[in-house]
C-alpha cells in the first residue's frame, strides 16, 4: 500500500511588487490557512516517510507554516520540476519515488495537482470526495490518495482512492472563500 499526499501552497499575495511569479510570498489569511492544515494533520496522525516539493517561495513559506501547525518539521526535497507542473509530469515524479518510501507528501501547485487527483482517481458517481475536487482544489488543500501497490512505478491512471480531500475552510469557516 502506497499512500499519496497533495499539498496545495496557501493563498499568496497578488498585490505584492514581486518581480516573478515563483517569489510571491504567502498572504495573512494563507499563512493561517497553512498553520490550521497542519494541526489537522497532526491531529489526524498524518506521518510522511518523504517530502517533495516546489522551491517557489508560496510553496515554502506553505510548509513552514505546516510544519508549525504539525509541531515537527521535516525535510523536503525541493524539485524545481513540481513548478507549474502537468499532471503527467507529477505523475512522473511520484512514480520515481524509492519504493522504501510508503507514504509520500507532494506538495506544489494548480492545476497540476487537481489534475493529478482526477487522472488517478475514478470517475464513480458515489465519489463525493472526487466531485470537490473537480469543482475546486483551493490554496492550501489537502488530498490523500491510497494505492494498492509496492511499487511507485505501478501506480497508473485510475488507480488510486481518494481517502481524504480537506480544505482549510472545512477545519475553520473564517478561511473561506472572500473571508479575510
Amino acid at each position: 500500500m502506497k499512500t499519496l499526499t497533495l499539498l496545495r501552497h496557501a493563498k499568496s499575495q497578488w498585490d505584492d511588487t514581486v518581480p516573478r511569479d515563483f517569489d510571491r510570498p504567502l498572504n495573512a489569511k494563507g499563512a493561517r490557512a497553512a498553520r490550521t492544515v497542519g494541526r489537522h494533520m497532526r491531529e489526524a496522525g498524518m506521518a510522511f516517510d518523504r517530502v517533495i516539493a516546489s522551491p517557489a517561495v508560496r510553496v515554502v513559506q506553505t510548509l513552514d507554516g505546516v510544519w508549525d501547525g504539525l509541531g515537527r518539521p521535516m525535510t523536503p526535497v525541493w524539485d524545481k520540476r513540481i513548478y507549474l507542473a502537468s499532471a503527467a509530469t507529477l505523475c512522473d515524479l511520484v512514480r520515481e519515488t524509492a519504493d522504501d518510501v510508503g507514504s509520500l507528501l507532494l506538495a506544489g501547485h494548480n492545476p497540476g495537482l487537481e489534475d493529478l487527483v482526477l487522472l488517478l482517481v475514478p470517475d464513480r458517481p458515489e465519489d463525493r470526495l472526487r466531485d470537490d475536487v473537480e469543482e475546486k482544489f483551493p490554496t492550501a488543500s489537502l488530498a490523500e490518495l491510497q494505492f494498492a501497490v509496492d511499487r511507485w512505478a505501478d501506480i497508473d491512471a485510475g488507480g488510486g482512492v481518494l481517502a481524504r480531500f480537506v480544505r482549510p475552510r472545512d477545519l475553520d469557516p473564517a478561511l473561506g472563500p472572500g473571508r479575510e
